[in-house]
């Protein structure tokens, strides 16, 4: 009886999609804007993790690794292991004093808080950990504008943006991501 179940669910099994496939499948429908107006996607947590963890080693060669997202409502966390001097090496720059300050790999933790609607979006980073050391408030405005910034001077923090692909709005939700398509 067993022999039989597991030959009759072999074939579903294999079937089935990945979570990145998954995920894949729905970003390349946002990329070719085939989303009905009105509709809602939903990226899972499992989706999420898998997508980030293939891509950000596409974007990010060296110099971090295992990278997590954690959803909330309305907000989410980020986590990876990072060393700032080869991140900063794989730009093709010398690693600068703030760097070389945190010179090996350290868990880093950025946390934010996304408001969406109308097809806007705003992301407020709300804390930054490195290490164990956290700032928020003043302290993460003034690094934010001191160093962040500068670096990557077309960043959307705590400013407003106009979505892509026809997005109304997206939820962040701790059962995960959901994307709404306008009408």
């Amino acid at each position: 009886m067993r022999l039989l179940l597991l030959a009759l669910s072999t074939p579903l099994l294999l079937a089935a999609e990945s979570p990145l496939q998954s995920a894949d499948a729905k970003m390349e429908k946002f990329s070719k804007e085939q989303w009905r107006r009105g509709e809602t996607v939903t990226f899972s947590p499992a989706e999420i993790d898998a997508w980030i963890r293939d891509e950000i080693p596409k974007t990010v060669p060296q110099g971090l690794r295992d990278p997590k997202i954690t959803l909330g409502q309305g907000a989410a966390t980020g986590s990876a292991l990072v060393d700032f001097v080869k991140l900063e090496q794989a730009r093709g720059k010398t690693p600068g004093m703030i760097a070389k300050m945190f010179q090996g790999e350290r868990l880093l933790k950025v946390s934010v808080r996304l408001v969406s609607a109308n097809g806007t979006c705003t992301v407020y980073l709300t804390r930054v950990e490195i290490g164990g050391a956290s700032l928020e408030g003043r302290p993460l405005d003034l690094l934010i504008s001191t160093f962040f910034r500068p670096l990557y001077p077309g960043a959307k923090i705590d400013e407003s943006f106009e979505m892509d692909s026809n997005i109304d709005r997206i939820d962040l939700r701790p059962d995960g991501v959901r994307v709404t398509i306008k009408k």
